[in-house]
């Protein structure tokens, strides 16, 4: 035998168990709903929220017991148990790793704000060093003797083409970096919109599944609840019959206790009376003393006549 099938026996027994459980959530369900529609506007929202979770809990544990007494009564089996079992598992982790996901998006997009941010902090060096070039080129022999008269006090020009040296320097190996930067940036930029439409397109996919999945159930449920409703008017119109037959049963029974006792007590006069007979005849009571007399008073008058 299958591991996940049961017997006849067993599976009624978890049948009408199951039958209970759901009765008892339904009542706990509405009896939620009632609190809402109660509270409505003076609970707090956490509370709200956490009546409409509990709610909806219900509603959903309601609807897959159903459909598994449902297996249970027709296959003898809970192989969709397994299943929801096995869906809600994928559906965790397809969650728990759509978190990591946002969480590693989140990271990514704080290191690209943290380059740009570097970006834009060497470009604002390159634009100082860039005026300080300019500067340097524009400014007159006169004045460049006087740009750090602290270090050095009469700067040859020699030292002019030094420094102008050292800023090209400086500033191609910013641009590089800049460039380096700039790339690193798209790269990014381009790696975070290919992660996000993949995260969309899991999304949608993951909406479709559950809207199918949801009128799935919905069909399986509104298919239990008609059959539900059928076999609810079979059971009553069988126990109705059932009462029918009960009191023609019933009334057959009596009548025919009435009969036997007619019967015993006809049986019983019919005893008495015979009885009664034959203790008149032997006694020559009533009509029968007559007749004895009637012979007696033959048999005088012949013997007279003989004499």
């Amino acid at each position: 035998m299958n591991k996940m099938s049961l017997s006849r026996i067993q599976s009624l027994r978890v049948a009408a168990v199951l039958e209970d459980i759901s009765h008892q959530l339904e009542i706990i369900g509405h009896s939620m709903t009632a609190q809402i529609n109660k509270d409505q506007g003076t609970a707090p929202a956490q509370e709200k929220a956490r009546l409409v979770k509990v709610t909806r809990d219900c509603q959903i544990v309601t609807q897959q017991m159903a459909e598994l007494r449902l297996e249970l009564e027709e296959k003898r089996s809970f192989s969709s148990l397994l299943q929801v079992v096995e869906k809600v598992l994928q559906k965790k982790e397809a969650l728990e790793n759509e978190r990591q996901a946002v969480v590693e998006l989140g990271r990514t997009r704080e290191a690209v704000l943290e380059l740009q941010q570097q970006i834009e902090d060497n470009a604002v060096k390159l634009e100082k060093l860039l005026r300080r070039r300019s500067n340097l080129r524009e400014m007159p022999a006169s004045r460049r003797v006087t740009v750090k008269p602290i270090v050095v006090e009469r700067p040859t020009r020699k030292e002019t083409p030094e420094a102008e040296k050292l800023l090209e320097e400086q500033l191609e190996l910013l641009r590089k970096k800049l460039k380096e930067e700039r790339r690193v940036h798209e790269e990014s930029e381009r790696f975070l919109q290919k992660q996000h439409k993949e995260l969309c397109e899991v999304l949608l996919r993951w909406q479709q599944s559950t809207k199918a999945t949801q009128r799935e159930k919905e069909e399986r449920l509104n298919s239990v609840c008609c059959k539900r409703t059928l076999n609810l008017d079979r059971l009553m119109e069988m126990k109705r019959k059932f009462r029918e037959m009960e009191r023609v049963v019933m009334e057959d029974k009596e009548e025919q206790e009435k009969l036997r006792r007619q019967r015993e007590v006809a049986g019983f006069a019919t005893k008495l009376q015979a009885w009664w007979r034959g203790c008149m005849v032997r006694r020559g009571l009533g009509r029968f003393r007559k007749v004895e007399e009637d012979k007696k008073s033959k048999k005088k008058k012949k013997g007279s006549k003989k004499g």
